[in-house]
């Protein structure tokens, strides 16, 4: 039988030449095809299509060798641009995409992942001039956790967004100092501490551990942790050096089989994931476990240490710590830090821990993906209480209905599926990004708890969500009041109790019960929140320790020094709902909620001659006031005002979030009108209750000595507010009435913990009504 098969030169009427094995009329096998513009492709063909390995000249000198498939750039090759930049590294469809290494034109070097052209997981990048950044990438720019050297020897080790510095981090100088503390939008903002070099400072590989991901509070985390990722410990050790870790010389000059044939998209992604894992855990604690190498050779000068506060770069306040202090304080909160670690895996027994966050995902997935298809229709009664649930059997080989998995067997359960399905449609959360931010593949984050609840929290990877554990006591309690909850809910589309968008249990074979709620983060804001308050109203041990007192601490009311004035419609407008929500909670029998109070403070603008900009990323941070020139009192800082302007709705980001929810308020300054806040050079907000509310924040100052003429003192600040309502599952023991009833007419209100509802909401809206007076 003849072979179809033969070789031959075509010459096609539009001018192309092909030379080589055709299969009737197609070109198939070896071969070489010149089109009429001058492009040359030579090698492999099936059916018509270039397929195998192959190379391409086009007239303008650039050219690729590697592997094609179906006439495309697919798997592994290099590409050699006419301006004289090179590509080595996976493709997929004409497009980088895998791992990759690209030196450019300028001689400027990137190594690492790459997804549809652009930088996008864990990478190298170095500078022609010597600066060198390592971490990970979003979309083309440094996003996540990362490490940035300059060649005068700085370094940046901390969180990145869009580009520049944000999130917390710590910054080593050249000579020696260091920096701790936060980041936004690539300027210090927040409070931290220097270092002068020669000084003591905590060990860098505890601050890696610990000193990163201490930001949480019951229901809510700030934004500006959006980038915090937990430096989990890997099974595996990884003892090569920081350059073997993001080198892929190596790789791409390995074996045979990467230069005989292409790299499959399974190997690619799970190349992929290796390097996300050696990026996210390892980077930055190498570098810092060199940088306390390079500490131990320091002799302790003794010298002070600085706490310092900026505001969108302007330092504002400064003291001089001391030394010795400083030392027990940082040994007594790295202690606290770890015994809070070993409690959460002494509780879930170390692995349990991983086991519930997968199963946490898994029963999501399910949940969400079963309910949403099903016809939106209007609660019953039927559809309320313990008994409305799904129950579901997730054993570890999967099932007809379940998918395989690599935890524990495990029994699912979904309460309410139908309440909390309308719940999140009237919340304005699109199913599919709830899941997806829930159960992604950049999974949750466990983070400790600072309250006495005992419960543990699990924050979705872009901090939208939190999950937290309940006690069984805790879910009755939710269960009791959810038919109220869902009309309050309908009812007042302002109000700012915590929002609840499911309660889920998860059970173990062995007989141990899990049973958490999903809520929003109300501090997923634009703007980073400097201080975090939980107000009660009382004042029965509401004052913080000041030995544990770090950036991310929740203040209580003894250590509200601000009086907060508002918008007369603002204020009216707060007021209103908290009264209304006030009532709801008292009607269920609620007591012990708080408000959660976030301040975002704006720098003054006279002082923004100070600014720390910043910068290009290829300069060094400045070190002004670095050795402490500046007096160590704090800086009176006069209000400038936030601006107020009409709504319009085309400059402003109308998206739902976890938090928000409401219409436009309006304020009298502006003629009645719904309104945005302007902040010149940052953003334009839209102002929702508990959303971007502005405020002047008043402190009065004491003054020395008794002449009561003397003119009233006060430091005032432009603030940002943002406040909800949270801790609403603590049901009123109806067993302790009288005598707590008594304890109230006996004794002042305030200093008692725990009153009957009707007195602990009187007693929380006539404390909020001092903290937000009416202007005089």
């Amino acid at each position: 039988m003849e072979s179809s098969e033969r070789s031959m030169e075509n010459i096609f009427p539009n001018g192309d030449v092909y030379l080589g094995n055709l299969k009737g009329m197609l070109p198939d096998g070896n071969g070489k095809y010149t089109w009429s513009d001058g492009t040359v492709y030579e090698g492999d063909w099936d059916k018509g299509k270039m397929t195998g390995k192959g190379k391409v000249l086009w007239p303008s000198g650039a050219s690729y060798e590697g592997d094609f498939s179906r006439g495309y750039r697919h798997g592994f090759g290099t590409l050699i641009s006419s301006n004289g930049s090179v590509y080595k590294g996976s493709w997929k469809l004409n497009i980088q995409h895998g791992i990759g290494e690209k030196q450019y034109q300028n001689l400027d070097v990137y190594e690492g992942l790459w997804k549809e052209g652009i930088h996008e997981g864990s990478g190298r990048y170095a500078w022609r001039n010597g600066n060198m950044y390592i971490g990970t990438w979003k979309a083309g720019k440094m996003c996540g956790r990362g490490v940035m050297k300059w060649s005068n020897g700085d370094l940046f080790d901390g969180f990145w967004l869009n580009g520049l510095r944000h999130g917390s981090g710590f910054y080593r100088f050249e000579d020696g100092g260091y920096y701790f503390g936060t980041w936004t939008k690539g300027v210090k903002d927040g409070r931290g501490k220097f270092y002068p070099a020669g000084s003591k400072r905590p060990s860098l590989a505890k601050w890696c551990s610990f000193g990163l991901h201490d930001d949480v509070m019951e229901g809510s985390v700030s934004r500006s942790s959006s980038m915090k990722s937990e430096c989990r410990v890997m099974e595996r050790s990884v003892n090569r050096n920081l350059s073997e870790k993001f080198s892929f010389d190596g790789f791409f000059r390995g074996s045979g089989r990467i230069s005989h044939k292409s790299i499959s998209l399974e190997e690619n992604w799970s190349l992929s994931h290796s390097m996300r894992e050696v990026a996210h855990c390892h980077t930055s604690c190498l570098l810092s476990s060199k940088s306390d190498e390079f500490q131990n050779e320091v002799q302790d000068s003794g010298s002070v240490v600085y706490e310092r506060e900026y505001m969108q770069g302007v330092l504002i306040k400064q003291r001089i710590m001391n030394d010795e202090g400083l030392s027990k304080s940082s040994k007594e909160l790295c202690k606290t830090k770890e015994a809070k670690i070993k409690s959460c895996a002494n509780t879930y027994e170390g692995h349990r821990s991983y086991f519930l966050m997968l199963n946490l995902q898994l029963g999501i997935r399910y949940t969400v993906g079963k309910i949403t298809p099903v016809p939106m229709r209007e609660v019953r009664s039927s559809d309320f209480g313990e008994q409305a649930r799904i129950r579901m059997y997730f054993p570890r080989r999967g099932s007809q209905t379940t998918p395989p998995h690599y935890s524990l067997d495990f029994y699912w359960t979904d309460y309410c599926p139908m309440v909390f399905r309308n719940l999140r449609e009237m919340f304005k959360l699109d199913a599919a990004e709830y899941m997806m931010s829930i159960c992604g593949d950049d999974g949750l984050r466990e983070i400790s708890s600072p309250g006495k609840s005992g419960s543990i929290f699990y924050l979705s990877h872009d901090d939208r969500f939190v999950i937290k554990t309940l006690k069984r006591s805790e879910l009755k309690v939710l269960l009791k009041m959810l038919p109220s909850y869902y009309a309050n809910v309908k009812e007042h589309e302002n109000t700012l109790i915590t929002k609840f968008f499911g309660v889920h249990q998860i059970a173990w074979k062995a007989g141990r019960k899990i049973r958490f709620v999903v809520m929003g983060n109300m501090f997923c804001t634009e703007l980073r929140i400097h201080r975090r308050y939980d107000l009660k109203g009382s004042y029965q041990g509401r004052v913080t320790d000041k030995d544990e007192i770090t950036e991310n601490t929740t203040f209580k009311d003894l250590d509200l020094p601000y009086e907060f004035h508002m918008d007369k419609l603002l204020r009216e407008s707060l007021l209103k709902q908290i009264s209304l929500d006030c009532r709801f909670l008292e009607s269920q029998q609620i007591i012990d909620y708080s408000l959660l109070l976030g301040l975002h403070f704006r720098a003054p603008e006279h002082l923004k001659a100070l600014l720390e900009t910043p910068g290009s990323l290829h300069e060094p941070e400045h070190t002004f006031a670095r050795h402490g020139a500046i007096s160590q009192d704090e800086l009176l800082i006069p209000p400038k005002g936030l601006l107020l302007v009409t709504h319009e709705p085309n400059f402003v980001s109308t998206q739902p979030g976890p938090h928000i929810r409401g219409n436009t308020l309006r304020a009298f300054s502006v003629g009645e009108q719904e309104v945005d806040l302007l902040l010149p050079g940052t953003a334009r907000l839209r102002v929702q209750l508990g959303v971007n509310m502005p405020a002047q924040a008043n402190h009065k100052l004491q003054q020395d000595g008794d002449d009561s003429s003397e003119a009233e003192l006060f430091e005032v600040y432009d603030v940002v507010l943002y406040l909800g309502i949270i801790d609403i599952l603590q049901e009123y023991n109806l067993k302790k009435k009288l005598e707590h009833t008594y304890k109230s007419l006996q004794y002042d209100p305030m200093s008692i913990s725990v009153i009957e509802p009707k007195l602990y909401s009187k007693r929380f809206i006539n404390f909020l009504e001092r903290v937000f007076p009416l202007e005089p």
